[in-house]
């Protein structure tokens, strides 16, 4: 089972007669995860968090990812993420896995499936090398159901191109401030929004930058109000948060 809904529908089936109690406990007993010896894929992460277990390519090998997909695959699972996953291990997975596929992001997307998208999510960048990590947070937001507005390129170094789109800040629910360098624009957006800001350090930047820990550092130093901070060039984790404080104010 995938999640809380296939729970109900479970529930429903006993309550109605078409299915036993024992055969649901049996069901129940199987669902919580399967042991595959270098993994033990977690089926009710969505029952506990609202969203199936998600997959950090980085360190795994092609077979265990595609063994892990596999699993997941026979439980029904669908929009499956894959992190972190370069185009070399894309290409050596199971051919039989149907997955789209973000090279920017170095994101995966298994067993597509169409998403119903909510609410309004602003993911901003202070520059074109911040992409990879913003299009990592973006992906991560849509494909669990919130609606997201790009503004890439929109730094501090020409602070006209972010005020152009205030209109856009205005309306998000959550934004995700996604600058390496100084890591200025998580202050910047801080000061002009109502909605919380996340902020994501990149490593992008000269040698002193110390590779993102200079932007680590200003923007746990934000003087804006309502910042939080994740760590560098966690866009995954950034748009995983942001989705669920776009839910939170679905949900009112």
């Amino acid at each position: 089972m995938d999640g809380k809904q296939d729970i109900m529908e479970l529930l429903r089936s006993v309550a109605d007669g078409s299915v036993s109690p024992e055969d649901a406990l049996n069901e129940l007993k199987v669902s919580p995860f399967e042991d595959l010896g270098y993994a033990k894929v977690d089926f009710h992460r969505a029952v506990r968090q609202g969203a199936g277990e998600v997959i950090y390519g980085a360190g795994k090998t092609p077979e265990q990812i595609s063994g892990i997909l596999a699993a997941m695959t026979r439980r029904g699972s669908h929009n499956i993420m894959v992190t972190r996953l370069d185009q070399d291990k894309r290409s050596r997975l199971d051919s039989s896995i149907d997955l789209e596929y973000h090279e920017l992001a170095r994101f995966g997307i298994a067993n597509p499936a169409p998403i119903e998208k909510t609410g309004h999510i602003v993911v901003a960048t202070g520059g074109t090398s911040d992409l990879p990590v913003a299009e990592e947070a973006a992906l991560t937001a849509e494909t669990l159901g919130s609606r997201v507005t790009r503004l890439y390129d929109v730094g501090v170094a020409g602070l006209h191109r972010l005020l152009s789109n205030v209109g856009e800040l205005a309306s998000a629910r959550c934004v995700v401030a996604v600058a390496g360098m100084e890591g200025a624009l998580a202050s910047v957006v801080g000061g002009l929004v109502d909605c919380p800001v996340i902020a994501v350090p990149t490593s992008v930047g000269y040698g002193a930058n110390f590779g993102g820990l200079a932007a680590l550092l200003s923007m746990l130093n934000s003087c804006a109000s309502g910042v939080s901070v994740v760590n560098i060039d966690n866009g995954f984790g950034a748009g995983y948060l942001a989705n669920r404080i776009n839910k939170m104010e679905s949900a009112r």
